[in-house]
């Protein structure tokens, strides 16, 4: 016959065998009940991180719109050469954008994407300034509204004088600042991707720029004598306060905070 440790327990137990069970069962109740009891994280904040995480980040975020990737060779000699343009005009070596601040709009002065990628693809030294490496930027928006990227946001491109060490680059498919201010489809693909853009690098809408006013950033550096005034004619300041009225339109950047785990 086997026993019954049902009648053993009720039946047989001795006050000290009870008196064990009940301190084993406080045990494995007791730490449930803390941790149910124990005050919540207030709205917003985060757990302390754990081991190989940095600080807590606040970070501002917004939706990214579709992106079709279009990239252009962007190889060791042109990140090489692009490095040393900036040692030349910023007075230090480097082909990395890091925390850039500034978001500048231009026009391509193209019929298509496939053209302005063209444009950007080879590399030799531009047609302005015969100094390599070729001009570039990050993104393009085509007539339709869709957005392409060519550049990686971790790599200085050459797109406006003074300001290619802090800032990414937008080009417009068209002619003129009125022809993609016109452009409800082009506007709204370029709006979305300066407002995820703005938001994810915190950068504030005054520093959203046309290309004419680059020389009034705080934010523009030039040692190269001859360089220091030059600007291009596209995205004036009345076409951009007009941009920027549209962009503050599309609502503010959602704070969100969050942990960034480090690089492994």
């Amino acid at each position: 016959m086997i026993d019954d440790p049902t009648n053993d327990l009720t039946e047989h137990r001795s006050p000290r065998r009870a008196a064990l069970l009940l301190f084993a069962l406080i045990l494995l109740v007791l730490p449930a009940a803390l941790a149910h009891s124990a005050p919540a994280s207030k709205q917003g904040e985060s757990a302390t991180p754990p081991p190989g995480t940095s600080s807590p980040l606040i970070r501002a975020a917004a939706h990214k719109p579709p992106v079709i990737q279009k990239r252009i060779p962007f190889g060791k000699k042109r990140r090489r050469e692009m490095a040393g343009y900036s040692k030349r005009h910023y007075g230090k070596r480097e082909w990395r954008l890091k925390n850039p601040k500034v978001i500048v709009q231009h026009y391509s002065v193209t019929p298509t994407i496939a053209a302005l990628y063209n444009t950007f693809r080879t590399d030799q030294p531009d047609p302005e300034f015969n100094e390599p490496p070729n001009v570039c930027a990050h993104f393009g928006v085509a007539r339709s509204g869709k957005i392409f990227q060519f550049v990686s946001l971790d790599n200085r491109c050459r797109h406006t004088v003074g300001l290619n060490q802090t800032s990414i680059g937008i080009e417009h498919v068209g002619y003129s600042d009125h022809e993609v201010l016109s452009n409800p489809k082009q506007m709204r693909g370029s709006l979305k991707l300066t407002r995820w853009l703005r938001c994810r690098f915190d950068i504030r809408i005054r520093n959203v720029i046309g290309h004419n006013e680059s020389l009034s950033s705080p934010y523009h550096r030039e040692k190269v004598e001859a360089m220091k005034n030059v600007t291009h004619g596209d995205f004036k300041h009345s076409s951009m306060n007009r941009y920027r009225k549209q962009l503050r339109g599309t609502g503010r950047c959602k704070r969100l905070q969050r942990l960034v785990v480090s690089p492994v």
